[in-house]
């Protein structure tokens, strides 16, 4: 019996993946101007470092939100305060708490991280016309904001 021929979903999943792959390799080659190279998971760190405007997180926040253990969260926070992104600073209510804040290195590069992200979706997405990219950012809102966990 011949094998079927595969549908657009069971195609899907492998296209997605596909398309994130396309995504970070553009992302690295508009990144290419920065003196450091920065891992998927330290870049993410970063912006959710940079999302906490008021406090900066704890380890045990950033952890959590990058659904990691802590101790893989001491190795990104060591390698981005090697390259001058981060710092570690003591929480004023409580020394025995250490919170992660950017530095204006690591502002700097965040700001060169988004507008590389930016420069690639725009590529990845050109042949798309503005009607096809308004359908598409509906369709991944929902993927993104639908039922099930939030972050």
């Amino acid at each position: 019996m011949p094998t079927p021929e595969p549908t657009v979903a069971t195609n899907l999943p492998e296209q997605l993946v596909r398309l994130t792959r396309r995504m970070q390799r553009a992302q690295k080659r508009h990144m290419t101007h920065l003196d450091i190279a920065f891992t998927p998971a330290q870049s993410r760190l970063l912006r959710i470092v940079g999302h906490c405007r008021d406090t900066p997180p704890r380890m045990a926040d950033l952890a959590e939100r990058l659904e990691v253990v802590p101790r893989a969260v001491t190795t990104l926070v060591d390698a981005l305060e090697a390259n001058g992104a981060v710092r570690r600073v003591p929480d004023p209510a409580n020394r025995r708490v250490v919170r992660i804040e950017l530095t204006d290195t690591g502002r700097s590069t965040l700001r060169a991280l988004r507008s590389a992200r930016r420069a690639a979706a725009e590529e990845i997405l050109a042949p798309l016309t503005a009607d096809q990219r308004e359908v598409l950012g509906g369709l991944l809102s929902t993927l993104v904001d639908g039922p099930g966990e939030r972050h």
